[in-house]
C-alpha cells in the first residue's frame, strides 16, 4: 500500500563543482516574492517605510532567518550534531532549520531595524508576517522533495512510500505543512490585512500569524513523525509542540495588547 515516491534529486542543477539544491533555492525564493510583494505593499499603503528601507528590512531579516534557523533547530534539535560533528552546524545546505529559532532571529533582526528607521516595532512585524507563509510552503515543498520530516505510518489512500522512511507508506506531512501553515496562513493573513481597521491595529496581524501557526503546527505534529533522536516527551507530545505552545501564548497576547491599546486610544 502507499504511493511511490517520486525519487526527485535534492540537487536543482549541478554547476561544476557548484551544487544548487532545492532547499537553498526554496529561502531564496520565498525571500524574493515577499520582497516583491511588500514592495506592492508599501507602495499601496501609507506604511511611512521607503522602498530604500525595505531593501534593509530585508537584509536584515535574511539574516535574522539563517542565524536564528540555524541555531533554533542546532539548540532545539541538534545535539547529537554537535556532538558527532561541530561542523555540520554551519552546513545550512544539509538542511536542519528550526521555525521557532528563525522567528527568535527575525524579531531581533526587526528590533534592531525598527530602531534604526524609528518605525513602530508592531508595523514591521505585521509587514513580515504578510508574506511570511510564502517561504514557509516554498520550504516544507523543498522538505518533500529532500525525503526528510515524513509522516508517521498510515493506511491513507494517498500515503507516500519514503525511501528515507524505510518505504513504509507514510502521512506526506511536509504538504500538509505546506498547505496549512504555508497557503491558508498566507490566505487568513491577507484577508485580514484587506481590513482598515486591522491595518491600523499594529500587532493583530502579527499574533495572528504566531498564534495560527502555533495551532497549525500543533495539530500537524500528529501526522509528523517525531525526530529519531528525540521521540515523545511527556506522554506523547513532541518538541515541535512544546516549542509552539509558548508561540500560541504570545500570538494572544500581542493581539490583545494591540487591541487594548487602539480601544484606549479611541
Amino acid at each position: 500500500m502507499g504511493l511511490t515516491y517520486p525519487e526527485i534529486s535534492p540537487i536543482m542543477l549541478q554547476l561544476g563543482p557548484v551544487a544548487i539544491r532545492w532547499y537553498s533555492m526554496a529561502y531564496l525564493v520565498g525571500i524574493v516574492l515577499g520582497w516583491l510583494l511588500l514592495k506592492r505593499v508599501v507602495r499601496k499603503y501609507k506604511t511611512g517605510l521607503s522602498e530604500a528601507q525595505l531593501e534593509d528590512m530585508v537584509f536584515y531579516v535574511t539574516l535574522g532567518i539563517i542565524l536564528g534557523g540555524r541555531l533554533g533547530y542546532v539548540l532545539f534539535y541538534g545535539s547529537a550534531m554537535m556532538r558527532e560533528n561541530w561542523l555540520e552546524i554551519f552546513a545550512i545546505w544539509h538542511g536542519g532549520m528550526s521555525f521557532h529559532g528563525g522567528v527568535l532571529g527575525v524579531m531581533a533582526a526587526l528590533y534592531l531595524f525598527a530602531r534604526k528607521v524609528r518605525l513602530p516595532f508592531l508595523q514591521l512585524t505585521d509587514l513580515v508576517a504578510l508574506v511570511a507563509p510564502i517561504g514557509m510552503c516554498l520550504g516544507r515543498i523543498a522538505n518533500f522533495v529532500n525525503d526528510e520530516l515524513w509522516g508517521r505510518v498510515t493506511d491513507v489512500p494517498w500515503a507516500i512510500r519514503f525511501p528515507n522512511g524505510g518505504f513504509l507508506p507514510r502521512h506526506p506531512s511536509q504538504l500538509y505543512e505546506a498547505a496549512l501553515e504555508g497557503v491558508v496562513l498566507w490566505l487568513v493573513l491577507n484577508l485580514m490585512w484587506s481590513k482598515p481597521k486591522v491595518r491600523e491595529q499594529y500587532g493583530v496581524v502579527s499574533g495572528a500569524f504566531v498564534l495560527m501557526y502555533a495551532l497549525f503546527r500543533s495539530f500537524l505534529e500528529m501526522f509528523r513523525e517525531p525526530d529519531a533522536h528525540m521521540g515523545f516527551f511527556l506522554g506523547g507530545f513532541t518538541m515541535g509542540q512544546i516549542l509552539s505552545l509558548p508561540l500560541a501564548v504570545v500570538g494572544v497576547w500581542v493581539m490583545a495588547v494591540s487591541w487594548r491599546r487602539t480601544k484606549n486610544a479611541d
